[in-house]
């Protein structure tokens, strides 16, 4: 760039070039001066100048007052126009959809949650959609048709080669042939399908632990078992889309499970698996367990056995780590990350010492040794990355001014 950004003549692309560069240093430090622009584009002040008036006149920068406190006149201040752009971003589970709609600068602008059990027979999948979009949208102040992309992320995956959802029988009503035409044919804006457990990756990668880290694996244990491997920067999704689907995973300390899609599950899920935990706990004598959907109970019972100091609840502790770390193992032997990020509520709420013991059994169990580490994104962390995924592609499509 800075060789050949201020000549005269440049062409079309390198300015566009330039354009990009700057309109993602101001995503990334907020609102910059023309000098600090130029300074970390390379380019001359009069080729700076030329390019934020251009960037404002195209409505993707705004003038946003001036620096203060510095020795010197004042300087102007940039800022990426918020309202280039909207994203929005859904979660879905059996129980409910959550959605939420981003500004280009990723700040969340309107979120809705719309409950789904009651309502299954009442309403289509494509209603359901609809109506938790433009619950968002309605919160943002915004129309349906001022958002630029939107991305959906759902227990299992879209098979790319079918267009159906596959591992995920627990999610009722998604998994017609024809549900993703009927979608496209509903919304106005590109839509994209997502894993969840990808998409918690993803907020990682962009915001969180794994942030620098081109190869890790993500561990998600919460409503149900998964990981998403990341690969020389890249998702890693599979043939069928089913990479990272280890819940199924045959693991020893379990009965051999055969026809796992009928089952609905396999080794690793019920070693190591939320629903395992409570009864886990009766077993090793842990008294007082909660009443209270599984997911919770499991969560509230890791994190009570890692500030207790009593035998049966530091039983349990090292338990779940050596049944976790006993999945793990095959993981890392085959893919030998540099990272291992441990989410979801039954990981996240065992903090530190839970994080210390399945580190410790991972080393005596694989011959690869990654550095755990636990998840930085706690608030919704899928519905984070399907915001994360959307803007990336709304940023890159109004981003262009090569056109």
């Amino acid at each position: 760039m800075a060789g050949t950004a201020g000549t005269p003549g440049t062409p079309r692309v390198l300015r566009a070039m330039n354009d990009r560069a700057a309109l993602d240093l101001l995503l990334e430090h907020g609102p910059l001066s023309r000098t600090r622009i130029g300074k970390l584009t390379g380019l001359s002040k009069p080729t700076a100048s030329q390019l934020l008036a251009r960037l404002e006149a195209s409505g993707l920068v705004l003038a946003t007052g001036t620096s203060e406190g510095r020795p010197g006149p004042n300087a102007q201040l940039y800022e990426v126009n918020p309202a280039a752009a909207y994203a929005a971003g859904l979660d879905v589970t059996p129980e409910r959809i959550l959605a939420a709609v981003a500004d280009v600068t990723g700040r969340t602008v309107g979120s809705y949650e719309l409950p789904t059990p009651g309502r299954r027979a009442a309403r289509s999948v494509v209603q359901q959609v609809t109506d938790a979009l433009d619950g968002a949208v309605k919160a943002a102040g915004l129309a349906r048709d001022d958002v630029h992309r939107l991305v959906i992320g759902t227990p299992g995956a879209f098979d790319p080669n079918t267009g159906r959802l596959r591992y995920a029988s627990h999610l009722p009503g998604w998994h017609s042939p024809a549900l993703l035409e009927e979608l496209a044919a509903a919304l106005p804006m590109p839509v994209e399908y997502e894993n969840d457990v990808n998409l918690v990756a993803v907020a990682e990668q962009r915001l969180g632990a794994a942030r620098g880290h081109a190869d890790f694996v993500l561990l998600w244990n919460e409503g149900g078992l998964g990981a998403a491997l990341v690969l020389g920067g890249r998702l890693h999704r599979g043939w069928t889309g089913g990479a990272g689907e280890v819940g199924f995973l045959p693991v020893p300390g379990t009965p051999l499970v055969r026809q796992v899609s009928k089952a609905g599950s396999g080794g690793y899920q019920e070693l190591a698996g939320s629903q395992a935990i409570p009864r886990l706990a009766r077993e090793l004598g842990v008294e007082d367990i909660p009443p209270g959907p599984y997911t919770e109970v499991a969560a509230t019972l890791v994190a009570r056995a890692a500030a207790a100091d009593d035998a049966p609840h530091r039983r349990l502790l090292q338990t779940y780590a050596t049944n976790l770390a006993t999945g793990l193992a095959s993981l890392v032997s085959v893919l030998d990350p540099e990272l291992v990020v441990l989410s979801g509520a039954s990981l996240a709420s065992g903090g530190e010492p839970l994080r210390t013991l399945v580190q410790a059994e991972l080393e005596e169990l694989a011959a690869s040794r990654p550095r755990l580490v636990l998840g930085d994104v706690r608030h919704h962390p899928v519905l984070r990355g399907a915001l994360e995924s959307a803007l990336a592609a709304a940023r890159d499509e109004v981003f262009d001014t090569s056109r």
